[in-house]
C-alpha cells in the first residue's frame, strides 16, 4: 500500500520515547439520571493536567458507526489497517498465553458457560468461575480428549472462564460458525460450515463440544457447556519494529492484549496481574525500549458489566496510578481508549474514544479536562484511531520530510 512506501521513505531512528496507554474501553455515554459520563463523573486529576498541557481529540476505531472488537481497535492504534489486517480473536488469545502455532493450526477463543437440561445458555461465563477452577477442568478436559478424527486438541487456561484451544492436523480450516448465542436465555448453536472446505472442522469441532459437555455434567461446576469463537490462523503482518524502527514492549496484563503485540512483534512481558505491577515494569524496562503500550482492563470490564460506579472507581484508580510515571521523560505520551464501552449499553460501542497527546513538538489546546465531549473540542479534531500513530511518530521527531 501507499502509506507503507511513504513510511519507508520517511521514518528515521532516534532516540525519543514514546509512551501509549490505552485505558480498553474508557469511553462512555451519559448516566440517565446525571446526564454524565463516567469520565465526567470521576475525578481524576492526572488526566485532567495531561488534558490541559496536550493535543486533545477524539479517535474513530475502524470506521464511523462501526462497533469494534479489541482486535481490529488495537490494530488501528498500532497504525495498521484493521479492514485490511483482520486477526481472529482466537489467534490473539492462543498466542497471549504463549501457546506456539503453526501456519496451519486452527486458534479458538473459548468460554466456559452454563446451560439448562435443554441447552439454552443460562450464563455465558459460567459465574466467571475462578480461574483455578477452570485449570482443573482444562486439565481433565486435556487428560480424555487429545485428538478427534486424528486431529490434535491442545488446551489451555487464559483466565477465569476463559480458555484457549489450538487444532493441529490437515484439511482444517477457520470458515466455520460459532456456537455462541451472545445472550442468555438461548439455545446454544451448532457450528456449521462456511464453505466446503470447512465441513470437516465442523464435524470435529461439534463432537468436541458434545465430548466436553458429557465430561461436565460429571463435575461440580457452573461450567456445563463450552462456546467457541475466533476461529483464525496467523495472520500475515510486517513487523512493528520494521514498520516504524521502533523497539517496542507490550506491557499488559491479560493474554488478548499480549496476544495482539506478540503478533506485531512486539517484545510481551509476563507474569505482570495489575495495573501496579505494569508500572513497575514500565520503570525496570525505561532503558530498553523507545516504545512502551501499556494497557489497562479494568475500565472495560466495567463498562461490560454495566456498573457506572465500579467504571468510576476505575477510571480514578488509574488516575492515582499514573502519578508514578509522570516523572519518567518520555518524549510523548499518549492516553486513549482502544474503544468505547458505555456502561448504558453493557458492550463495546462505535462511539468516538476521547484522546490526548503530550509532547513538547505538539500545540496545546484550551481542553481541560480529559472528558469525551471536552475531547470533541480538542485541536485534533475526530480522526481515525490508525493515525494517531503517524502523529506520536512525527511528536518524536521520527519523520523526515516527504518530497521536494
Amino acid at each position: 500500500m501507499e502509506i507503507e512506501k511513504i513510511l519507508s521513505g520517511i521514518i528515521k531512528k532516534n532516540e525519543n520515547k514514546i509512551l501509549l496507554i490505552v485505558m480498553d474501553g474508557v469511553g462512555g455515554l451519559p448516566h440517565p439520571e446525571t446526564g454524565l459520563t463516567e469520565l465526567e463523573s470521576a475525578k481524576k486529576p492526572n488526566l485532567d493536567k495531561l488534558a490541559k498541557s496536550g493535543m486533545c481529540g477524539l479517535s474513530i476505531p475502524v470506521l464511523p458507526g462501526i462497533t469494534p472488537g479489541s482486535g481490529p481497535a488495537h490494530i488501528s492504534l498500532f497504525g495498521y489497517d484493521p479492514i485490511q489486517h483482520q486477526i481472529g480473536r482466537g489467534v490473539l488469545e492462543v498466542c497471549g498465553i504463549g501457546m506456539e502455532m503453526n501456519r496451519d493450526d486452527i486458534a479458538i477463543r473459548g468460554n466456559f458457560a452454563t446451560i439448562d437440561e435443554n441447552h439454552i445458555v443460562t450464563d455465558r461465563r459460567a459465574g466467571r468461575i475462578p480461574t483455578d477452577e477452570n485449570k482443573k477442568i482444562v486439565q481433565k478436559i486435556q487428560e480424555n480428549i487429545k485428538e478427534i478424527k486424528n486431529i490434535q486438541i491442545i488446551v489451555q487456561t487464559v483466565k477465569e472462564h476463559r480458555l484457549a484451544i489450538l487444532l493441529r492436523g490437515k484439511g482444517l480450516s477457520p470458515f466455520v460458525s460459532e456456537n455462541d448465542p451472545q445472550k442468555e436465555g438461548l439455545k446454544i448453536k451448532k457450528i456449521v460450515p462456511l464453505n466446503d472446505d470447512a465441513i470437516f472442522t465442523a464435524e470435529v469441532l461439534n463432537e468436541f463440544v458434545d465430548r466436553v459437555e458429557k465430561i461436565l455434567k460429571g463435575m461440580d461446576t457452573k461450567a456445563k457447556t463450552i462456546l467457541l469463537r475466533g476461529f483464525s490462523k496467523i495472520p500475515d503482518i510486517d513487523s512493528f519494529e520494521k514498520r516504524y524502527l521502533l523497539k517496542p514492549v507490550c506491557i499488559a496484563s491479560y493474554p488478548m492484549y499480549k496476544g495482539l503485540a506478540k503478533i506485531v512483534g512486539m517484545d510481551v512481558i509476563q507474569g505482570l496481574d495489575t495495573i501496579d505491577d505494569e508500572i513497575s515494569a514500565l520503570h525496570k524496562l525505561y532503558d530498553e525500549y523507545d516504545f512502551f503500550y501499556l494497557h489497562y482492563k479494568k475500565t472495560d470490564s466495567a463498562g461490560e458489566d454495566g456498573d457506572f460506579n465500579k467504571k468510576i472507581s476505575a477510571i480514578e484508580e488509574f488516575d492515582e496510578k499514573i502519578s508514578k510515571i509522570m516523572h519518567l521523560k518520555f518524549d510523548v505520551i499518549c492516553v486513549t481508549g482502544d474503544h468505547s464501552t458505555p456502561c448504558v449499553l453493557k458492550g463495546h460501542s462505535w462511539h468516538p474514544v476521547p484522546l490526548v497527546i503530550v509532547s513538547k513538538n505538539i500545540m496545546p489546546d484550551d481542553v481541560e479536562t480529559f472528558t469525551e465531549r471536552a475531547c470533541s473540542r480538542g485541536l485534533l479534531g475526530t480522526i481515525p484511531a490508525k493515525d494517531i500513530m503517524y502523529i506520536l511518530l512525527a511528536s518524536a521527531m521520527k519523520f523526515e520530510k516527504f518530497g521536494a
